[in-house]
């Protein structure tokens, strides 16, 4: 055989024998079309049948010359018979197309056909794909929502995952959603500018401010501080979700994605054109927003709020008590003693309504005058007395009596009580006020000189010890003090506090005016006793004064009962 003929038999019998296409996806060409079957060659002289079955009800019927594909199942090449299917074919190339899907990260189409637990079937070109119900929409379903709105439903899907070995596909319509809005959001992001203007809806509200959504591809942020010019407690009370507000862009960050917006840059400050009321020297009404130690913060017009500190509440020295007098939300009127726009600094003032009492105080409260006041407030060394409002004045604790020596203003005197008082010194530039409680009576000492004379016996109550020596309650309120060496007993005794004893003067400190004393020790008994003597001791002298009880005496009273003494010895 030459090689000529060699050639032209191989090419006659690949002409008439049919490739090697088992398991394997071809194109043919419907020949016929019956009742039941769809006779398809692929060429080669190779035929084979398909079920009418195989096209879906919704599907154009097939017809002669139609090119289809098919998957050759078996391959009978003696025969000449196939088995092939259409169906097959069209599982496997959609198969290919969701891994390809998969793999570029392209959409696919896809019918939601029903649900199923955790989610709904979908079909992707006849293979059944799961839809998880978290990945449906932006918003996760709720038991209340329609499910019936989805079924039949045509939609883009995102291959998420897939197991080759169970042919599982997982999809997600959410996933396309949010890579659509981050695209939106990008464009958005790339025109946004500082300055501009735009409409959005209020989409929540916080204790810290608003967030806006803005076309609902991307929200922003106007912090409570930029809600309005005006104090503002909560977002709540000038806004509530789904208002419409106008927002100005104040700042942005493309690669974050975070807007701050503001509302109030959308109007004037209200420092940079005050009203011209508002000026030093006015008088002018605010509501109270704020209440602190050091003063009260009064707004006068949404914007602009002054401070009104603690001293220019009153023209008394002693401090008032804010949270008592004022609570947030009322109604005040106050004098402008300081405006500054410039730095944002207003300053009120409630006393500088009235005059300054102590600009007449001299020819009110002159030297020696006596006058009714309330005592406000003591301390270790003294007690302030009120004369009225805006005048003070101050009592030391060593002219409160002149019986006894006073450690605290509240033996003699309480806070709220109502007083006479005596001036001793008046300062107007200063606005110093000296005042005395016991001027008010006589000076005892010159009486106290001739009841408590040197070597005279009184009975007292030991009141206090200390290491120096001992304080002694003497008769009409008059104190003295025993030495530590004059305290005790031969014996060694020490007097405990609260008990009796009899004393002796042993000398009166005219500087101090102190009556110094000294424990009195009966002298030892003389040998031939007399009647009424108890053996082995002397009788200490008869006290001039006793003590009835520990019961304090004012100075009117002590002074009474002096001269009481006095004119009965005379």
């Amino acid at each position: 055989m030459s090689h000529t003929s060699e050639i032209d038999l191989r090419q006659l019998y690949e002409a008439y024998s049919p490739p090697r296409i088992q398991n394997a996806i071809v194109r043919g060409k419907i020949i016929a079309v019956d009742k039941s079957e769809v006779l398809v060659s692929i060429g080669h002289k190779a035929e084979g049948r398909i079920p009418l079955s195989e096209w879906a009800s919704d599907e154009p019927p097939p017809k002669p010359g139609d090119e289809i594909e098919v998957y050759v199942e078996t391959a009978d090449a003696q025969e000449g018979g196939l088995r092939i299917s259409r169906r097959l074919a069209h599982s496997l190339r959609t198969w290919q197309l969701i891994q390809q899907a998969l793999q570029e990260d392209k959409p696919l189409e896809g019918v939601i056909r029903r649900r199923t637990k955790g989610g709904f079937v979908v079909d992707i070109g006849g293979i059944e794909a799961f839809l998880p119900g978290s990945q449906v929409d932006l918003k996760p379903l709720r038991s209340s929502d329609n499910y019936e709105d989805l079924l039949g439903k045509r939609m883009r899907f995102k291959v998420v995952k897939i197991n080759p070995a169970q042919y599982n596909v997982v999809v997600s319509h959410k996933a396309l959603m949010e890579e659509e809005l981050a695209r939106q959001k990008e464009r958005i992001l790339n025109i946004l500018e500082r300055g501009q203007v735009l409409e959005g809806t209020v989409k929540n509200v916080a204790s810290f401010g608003i967030f806006v959504d803005l076309g609902g591809v991307i929200d922003g942020l106007v912090h409570v501080s930029d809600l309005s010019w005006g104090r503002v407690s909560h977002p709540e009370e000038l806004y509530k979700v789904g208002d419409k507000v106008q927002v100005v862009v104040l700042d942005y960050d493309p690669e974050s994605g975070r807007v701050n917006l503001g509302i109030k840059q959308l109007y004037p400050n209200p420092w940079e054109a005050p009203p011209e009321w508002l000026k030093v020297g006015a008088v002018v009404e605010g509501t109270i927003v704020a209440i602190a130690d050091y003063g009260i913060t009064v707004e006068l017009i949404p914007g602009i709020e002054g401070l009104l500190p603690v001293f220019e509440l009153s023209w008394s020295a002693t401090p008032v008590e804010v949270s008592k007098l004022y609570k947030v939300g009322d109604k005040i009127q106050a004098k402008v003693i300081q405006f500054e726009p410039e730095t944002q600094r207003l300053t009120l003032s409630v006393k500088q309504l009235s005059p300054d009492p102590w600009l007449h105080a001299a020819e009110k409260y002159p030297v020696g005058s006596t006058h009714k006041g309330i005592v406000k407030n003591y301390t270790a060394i003294g007690a302030f007395v009120e004369l009225e409002p805006g005048v003070e004045g101050f009592v030391n604790v060593r002219d409160l009596s002149w019986i006894r020596r006073v450690r605290h203003p509240s033996e003699i005197i309480q806070r709220g009580q109502e007083i006479d008082v005596v001036v001793l010194d008046i300062d107007p530039a200063n606005k110093r006020l000296r005042l005395g409680y016991k001027q008010l009576s006589e000076d005892p000492w010159e009486m106290i000189r001739n009841v408590f004379q040197p070597e005279s016996h009184h009975e007292g109550i030991v009141a206090r010890i200390t290491d120096a020596g001992a304080q002694v309650e003497l008769a009409f309120g008059v104190e003295g003090f025993c030495p530590m060496h004059y305290l005790k007993s031969p014996s060694g005794e020490m007097p405990k506090e609260g008990e009796t004893a009899i004393f002796k003067v042993i000398e009166l400190d005219e500087q101090n005016r102190t009556i110094v004393l000294a424990q009195a020790v009966p002298r030892p008994a003389r040998k031939g006793k007399k009647k009424g003597e108890e053996s082995g001791e002397a009788a200490v002298p008869e006290p001039r004064t006793r003590v009835a009880s520990r019961q304090k005496l004012g100075d009117l009273e002590a002074i009474a009962q002096l001269k009481a003494l006095l004119s009965k010895e005379e």
